[in-house]
């Protein structure tokens, strides 16, 4: 009995210092992922794992999930070599994945946004996937802009190559948030 009860107890109740551990959490978890990297030879941006970690962030945390994602960037602005190839500094904003760092920000938001709003249906999923492609989108006009070319080119370079693994990065995400939902909320 007294076992189940220490087993059961939580250790921190104040929120506060919770979701700043989260924040953290997912501050570096999304660093690690930049260093998860598959270069694509028609492509100036990489297949990194960081996506999965912005998802995932707006999943736990809530909106608070972009304070992660914006402490993630300052970080890597400030002088840590944390961005993906071990980039850093502000120029490194300037370069050609920009545009997706500053989508992991609105990402992390939106679906922290909407899954405190869930219900049981296909819709949660349906969302956190369009919310994830905004990753592609940010990218894409920063692409287009950043390289001087079309629209439609810089979607072919920098988010139709992307799509198929964000979506699965998506239903990942989701599906581990699922089991851990209850907790998760209760925590955070």
């Amino acid at each position: 009995m007294i076992k189940q009860q220490i087993l059961t107890k939580d250790l921190i109740k104040d929120k506060l210092i919770l979701r700043i551990l989260g924040i953290f959490v997912f501050t570096i978890c999304t660093g690690l992922g930049a260093f998860v990297r598959i270069p694509l030879p028609f492509s100036p941006v990489p297949i990194t794992l960081q996506t999965f970690f912005v998802i995932f962030s707006g999943l736990v945390l809530g909106p608070i999930g972009a304070v992660s994602q914006i402490l993630y960037i300052l970080l890597g602005v400030s002088g840590l070599p944390i961005f993906t190839n071990s980039g850093f500094g502000f120029f490194y904003l300037l370069g050609p994945t920009g545009g997706y760092l500053f989508g992991f920000v609105l990402t992390a938001f939106l679906i922290g946004r909407a899954s405190r709003k869930q219900t049981d249906s296909f819709q949660p999923l349906l969302n956190i996937i369009l919310a994830s492609l905004l990753i592609l989108l940010c990218g894409t006009a920063w692409l287009a802009f950043l390289l001087k070319i079309s629209f439609n080119k810089a979607f072919l370079l920098g988010a139709l190559p992307f799509v198929p693994g964000d979506i699965i990065k998506s239903i990942l995400a989701y599906s581990i948030y699922k089991k851990i939902e209850f907790r998760t909320k209760e925590i955070f």
